[in-house]
């Protein structure tokens, strides 16, 4: 039976990859930063192990004896925009990856990257894997070490022999989303508390979707080749009304909020958290981002990774189930 290393299990996407690999038989041995169990894997047989991605010497040990490698591990915080910490969990993070694949001859390093780290493009003519990068404009440290770690590992393809497929998820929805990410806009839905709607979009995937792909990364897919794992297209108008529907929310916005008021009420935001130090709902950076429409394609990784493309609504109903359960709602 092989068995498959995993950093960053606990999250929204590490989580349903964990349960992946145990429906098809895999052990699984995971990376967790902190001596508790998350709850997102309680009851799970799993091998806990705790360390942190950034300590090569101490990564490398942990991963022996593993036949495979999924590196999940991220900061995903959007603020502070700016901070060495990204650089080093994302990158430099990735770049231990790297080292403990090759130092403990594991046959495939699955990396998980960021569409982000690509040009979006319409609804029309969406982004895709050759897209140029588009979101440099943003000025958010966490999209642009996204983009670095993932070329630190495909250089690494090509320089060292490394034999690795970097998967790049779209906007995910789905269960044991404890922190919460993108849940925390299904929990604003259900409880009818979303103020507007903002007048862009982007690309919507089930979270248990990209799960199957990620896993079959570890078969399927090109070495030194880039997927985006994606779904569906839609406008944030749309995807709210879409939520709404499922959750059984009838009180939804009223109005879309006109781009230049979402840029205002975005640096007013800023402007505060600097002052107070506290976490802003919302920045300028973030609005910019709600102001634009990140559209991509899958078919890459429809073709080649055999990722399904499931309905949000699934992953919505099944969000709410697990909110509830766990007195998020």
């Amino acid at each position: 039976m092989s068995k498959v290393f995993v950093t960053g299990p606990d999250g929204v996407l590490g989580s349903n990859i964990v349960r992946e690999l145990l429906s098809r038989k895999y052990e699984v041995r995971v990376l967790v930063f902190g001596p508790s169990q998350p709850i997102t894997l309680k009851g799970l047989p799993i091998e806990i192990v705790e360390g942190n991605i950034t300590n090569k010497a101490q990564l490398i040990e942990l991963s022996k004896g593993c036949d495979y490698f999924i590196n999940v591990a991220a900061i995903t915080d959007m603020w502070p925009t700016r901070g060495q910490k990204y650089f080093k969990i994302n990158v430099e993070g990735a770049e231990n990856a790297v080292e403990a694949v090759l130092q403990n001859k594991i046959k495939r390093l699955v990396h998980v990257g960021s569409a982000s780290s690509f040009g979006y493009g319409t609804i029309d003519n969406p982004g895709n894997e050759t897209s140029a990068y588009k979101s440099a404009k943003y000025k958010v440290d966490y999209i642009d070490s996204k983009k670095l770690g993932q070329e630190k590992v495909l250089s690494s393809v090509k320089e060292r022999g490394l034999d690795a497929v970097v998967v790049c998820p779209t906007f995910m929805i789905g269960p044991y989303d404890s922190k919460p990410s993108s849940g925390a806009m299904i929990i604003a839905i259900a409880k009818g508390e979303l103020p507007g709607y903002s007048s862009g979009g982007k690309n919507w995937v089930y979270v248990k979707d990209v799960a199957v792909g990620v896993c079959n990364a570890l078969t399927m897919g090109r070495s030194g080749e880039a997927y985006i794992l994606g779904g569906e297209n839609i406008t944030y108008v749309n995807a709210v009304k879409r939520i709404a529907a499922a959750l059984g929310q009838k009180k939804l916005p009223k109005f879309v909020v006109p781009r230049f008021l979402l840029l205002t009420i975005g640096w007013f935001g800023t402007v505060a958290a600097a002052i107070t130090g506290k976490p802003p709902k919302l920045t300028i950076n973030l609005a910019q981002i709600a102001c634009d429409g990140h559209y991509f394609s899958p078919k890459k990784a429809i073709e080649e990774l055999k990722i399904p493309q499931t309905p949000i609504e699934v992953g919505v109903k099944e969000a709410k189930e697990w909110f509830i359960e766990n007195k998020y709602l």
